[in-house]
């Protein structure tokens, strides 16, 4: 089943944190999201730098977002 209204942005990654878990700045706003990868990124071992575009999807509740693709 596909998912309905899921927001994606692009951002940049800013700090990286323990249990690939990262701080990544909105490219469209100074607004700085705490983030995490998303299961095929560790599946596949996607290395994810300091300085990194990525592709977000922003949980609707608010909070965090994944990350789904290295740009």
């Amino acid at each position: 089943m596909p998912k309905k209204n899921i927001e994606t942005q692009t951002g940049t990654v800013t700090e990286a944190l323990p249990n690939t878990m990262f701080r990544v700045q909105l490219n469209d706003s100074e607004e700085v999201i705490l983030t995490y990868l998303s299961g095929k990124m560790r599946k596949y071992r996607i290395r994810v730098l300091v300085g990194d575009q990525v592709k977000l999807e922003i949980d609707p509740y608010g909070g965090k977002a994944r990350i789904i693709t290295r740009l």
